[in-house]
């Protein structure tokens, strides 16, 4: 009889018991010689107590700023090590970092500003083409909360990393010492597709325990080297970059303000980085550049071992490749969101190539997971489609100031309701087969766009393919298929797309439509922005929307 479709995590190793500061001083005891953190572009690196002595001075600079526990404290960069500084400096003492997207417009940074009540805002002076010091002049009558904007580039900034007296180290160790593990730590605003963003807000013992725990999955020393061209306002890269490294005396490095493939490798190959992260389209890059440059590239990534992919579903040829031409035989798939610290499920270093491309793992150490059927909550079958639901130490507290929207998604056992359609197999294993949003229905089928993308992937034309639903006024929704071609690849018609799938998958998930594109449109973390294309699709196939709300109309799709 087949088992319902639900899975408990080992309760090993033991959870972490401490703040993110205690943790940090107990890996700068172990490990106070090995090197935390280097930023290539600054051309500069930390040993783990020089690493702590600073994050300790920062903290007591911002004490001397008025900032005390649970003040919210801003932070508005790109990649850079006065991001990581502050992410540790703020725990210290107990304010609660606001993570803040570098491609924030006006609105969206008074938003979140506002929403916070962040008092407090250390930034870089602009990101290309965002003059952050302008925009946060621009949005202090909407922020009554904010008195003190600080920017890197300022004699401030340097002030505030002058060592401490006395009393002010003093008076940091007192509250350090003062903390609790489930005091709230870090808000990070989704990335949202309809309304204003939610802060999900998380605690030590979230965000401390994702970190270590990933890594240990990954089996991390004190020997690793970790290259981060992944963004540190999001979890990827300071949860399961940033804090898997000091919970194991590994070393953080940062290749790049913002992520080129380029600096990327050469990072890994100057330092000798042994773990790599990024999401497939990050993969992709790095392997054109390769495949650009020849076997004689120049970049030595013999170094590697592991890494983790996560963000969206790898396509198996590039798995393939970075295993095989990256040296990244231990590579990881994870997944999870940022409501849930943000790791619920991992492939490990063992698992066969096959699980690493066709699922994102099993559930990870100390959590619970299940898949349900949205309408009436109930736990479907393994081999069923439904919602992922997660449960344990990593789901957050809630968001921000927003309890109607934290009880849609929390229920009163703690499980938090992905949005995401999931299968598990008899083993465990989880595939994500798209958002509940995401899906399409056409003419009563039920169609997700992964099966679909991924037979596109084997089209020796198409380098990476995305497939949304469009309206139709007949089917209710058809299927537009969204292709990067090769270089050598000069043109790709919605004929050549339907001779190529004709008696390979079935009619109705052929897609109606190709629309050719060089980029695809994509969020700041490298997610590919589906609404965006749904949107864009009106106007590019020419559809046209009725009063009632149907859209009639067709175009070519070219």
């Amino acid at each position: 009889m087949t088992e319902p479709a639900y899975a408990r995590g080992e309760n090993t190793p033991d959870l972490l018991t401490e703040t993110i500061g205690a943790t940090l001083a107990a890996t700068a005891a172990s490990y106070g010689d090995n090197v935390a953190l280097i930023d290539a572009a600054a051309g500069r690196q930390w040993t783990y107590t020089e690493f702590l002595r600073d994050v300790r001075a920062l903290a007591a600079g911002l004490y001397r700023l008025g900032v005390r526990p649970g003040d919210r404290v801003g932070l508005w960069s790109p990649n850079r090590f006065e991001w990581v500084l502050t992410q540790y400096a703020t725990a210290e003492i107990g304010a609660v970092l606001v993570n803040l997207n570098p491609a924030y417009r006006q609105n969206e940074i008074q938003y979140a500003l506002a929403q916070s009540g962040t008092s407090v805002v250390l930034a870089a002076e602009r990101f290309k083409d965002s003059a952050y010091t302008s925009m946060l002049e621009q949005a202090r009558p909407d922020c009554p909360d904010l008195r003190e904007v600080v920017l890197f580039e300022s004699p401030e900034w340097t002030a505030l990393l002058a060592e401490p007296t006395e009393s002010e180290a003093a008076a940091v160790a007192e509250i350090a010492a003062s903390l609790s593990p489930d005091d709230a730590i870090n808000i990070q605003y989704t990335s949202g597709t309809t309304g204003f963003p939610k802060g999900a807000t998380l605690s030590h013992r979230n965000i401390g325990n994702n970190g270590y725990l990933v890594g240990e999955l990954l089996d991390y020393t004190a020997a690793d080297r970790i290259c981060l061209p992944v963004p540190f306002y999001h979890c990827f890269g300071m949860v399961m970059g940033n804090l898997a490294a000091t919970s194991h005396g590994a070393a953080m490095v940062i290749p790049a303000p913002a992520f080129d493939p380029a600096a990327t490798l050469a990072a890994v190959s100057e330092y000798r980085c042994t773990s790599l992260y990024g999401v497939p389209t990050m993969f992709i890059a790095e392997l054109a550049l390769l495949d650009e440059r020849g076997d004689d590239h120049g970049f030595d990534l013999s170094s590697l071992r592991t890494g983790i992919m996560a963000g969206s579903p790898c396509p198996e040829h590039v798995m393939r490749q970075v295993v095989d031409r990256m040296h990244m035989g231990q590579v990881s798939i994870c997944y999870g969101m940022t409501e849930t610290s943000p790791v619920s499920t991992q492939t490990r270093v063992d698992d066969p190539l096959e699980l690493r491309v066709g699922t994102v793992g099993r559930v990870g150490p100390h959590l619970e997971i299940k898949v349900i059927d949205p309408g009436t909550g109930e736990t479907l079958q393994r081999g069923d489609t439904g919602e992922f639901c997660t449960k344990g130490y990593s789901v957050m507290k809630g968001y921000w100031d927003n309890p109607e929207k934290t009880a849609e998604v929390l229920d009163d056992e703690g499980w938090m309701r992905t949005g995401d359609l999931a299968v598990m197999d008899d083993s465990g294993y989880v595939r994500i087969t798209g958002r509940i949003k995401d899906m399409v229905i056409r003419g009563g089928e039920n169609i997700y766009p992964r099966e679909i993308e991924e037979f596109l992937y084997s089209h020796p034309d198409i380098l990476d393919a995305q497939v949304v639903g469009v309206p139709d006024p007949k089917y209710g929704e058809e299927l537009m298929a969204w292709v990067r071609l090769r270089d050598d690849a000069t043109d790709f018609t919605d004929d050549d797309l339907r001779a190529f799938a004709t008696g390979k998958i079935a009619r109705h998930k052929i897609p109606r439509y190709v629309h050719v594109v060089k980029e695809f449109p994509m969020t700041v973390t490298g997610k590919v922005r589906k609404v965006q294309m749904r949107a864009e699709a009106v106007d590019i196939l020419g559809l046209d929307t009725g009063e009632d709300g149907s859209e009639n109309g067709a175009g070519t799709g070219r």
